[in-house]
């Protein structure tokens, strides 16, 4: 018999990504967690390395139509990290959580703007 591939519902990984940003989302993943490692190191490694390889494509006169989509690439992931630091923070109060809110604004205006 054929084994089968796991469905998303199933462990899967379309399920794990899922998983991923659902616990994001509502709130399930612990703040420190989410603030330092997703957004401040995994969320700033995503957008030097895209704006990089946007100077490599500029530097290699693509259109830049296409400079300029591929610098604003991460956009909606860096404002889906912002959103759900904000989600969790509300959840779990206190002045740790509202600093985080605000470092996390503040860092989505800093790689939004450079």
């Amino acid at each position: 018999m054929n084994a089968s591939k796991p469905l998303e519902g199933e462990g899967g990984e379309a399920s794990r990504a899922l998983g991923f940003f659902r616990s994001r989302w509502q709130g399930v993943a612990p703040l420190d967690q989410l603030f330092w490692r997703d957004l401040v190191l995994v969320g700033s490694a995503i957008n030097i390395a895209v704006s990089v390889l946007a100077l490599i494509l500029l530097g290699l006169k693509l259109p830049l139509a296409l400079v300029l989509a591929v610098h604003f690439a991460p956009v909606p992931y860096n404002f889906f990290l912002t959103f759900a630091v904000w989600r969790t923070a509300e959840k779990s109060g206190g002045v740790k959580a509202s600093l985080m809110t605000l470092g996390a604004v503040l860092w989505l205006i800093m790689v939004v703007v450079i």
